[in-house]
């Protein structure tokens, strides 16, 4: 009895957590409520591919982007790259953000290959092979995106680093073979503070940027 109880808390702990990905509870907690017309036209649509974290026309956003701190850095990528927009780079990094980790629950990770370095690629794909070597299955709800904003940018030569923290409401259950919940909640959703840094090559003609680098917010 103890080494199932022992399973499912990791379990729990590999899901929520993605390896250190993901921050702990903070007490603001929310219901998970989905109509029944709103999971039909979730499961009805086709699921896209993650979206690259996107470039635009050289506008800098509203300071309240980023932290003073990081000011300098995309001041610089800015002054490198005029078609970078730091609105539009949040919106992709959020869809990112949503795309992997759900990629990451499903077991799918092929489908983010491009998208991850592969030292990054290779963590998340040992931690769903032993996901599934105990036989659990997550069943995990990202249910909003409080907030983002980049709190660490740099330049060096031509490559361009972004740290962006996400503050996320995430309901998490791990399921067994049989289906059953051996641990979570999806009616308790649990806030997240993670830290996730992107980067590419400013003189790539690859537009993609990549994910390098995640962390828990201190």
């Amino acid at each position: 009895m103890t080494s199932i109880i022992i399973l499912a808390l990791v379990a729990l702990f590999i899901g929520l957590r993605l390896y250190s990905v993901l921050g702990e509870r903070t007490g603001h907690e929310q219901q998970l409520t989905l109509k029944p017309a709103e999971q039909q036209d979730a499961a009805a649509a086709p699921r896209a591919a993650p979206s690259p974290v996107p470039v635009g026309n050289a506008a800098e956003a509203s300071g309240d982007a980023f932290l003073p701190t990081a000011g300098p850095g995309v001041r610089a990528i800015l002054a490198a790259d005029n078609s970078f927009d730091v609105a539009r780079f949040l919106e992709g990094a959020q869809s990112a953000y949503r795309m992997i980790l759900e990629a990451f629950w499903r077991g799918e990770l092929e489908s983010v290959r491009q998208f991850v370095d592969p030292e990054i690629y290779a963590t998340f794909a040992q931690s769903v092979a032993d996901r599934e070597a105990a036989g659990h299955k997550l069943d995990n709800r990202l249910v909003a995106i409080e907030q983002s904003l980049i709190s660490a940018a740099s330049l060096e030569r031509s490559v361009a680093a972004v740290t962006v923290r996400f503050e996320a409401d995430i309901a998490a259950v791990t399921r067994d073979s049989a289906g059953e919940v051996i641990a979570g909640s999806l009616s308790d959703a649990v806030q997240t503070r993670d830290k996730w840094t992107f980067r590419r090559d400013l003189a790539s003609r690859d537009p993609n940027w990549v994910l390098v680098e995640t962390d828990e917010e201190e």
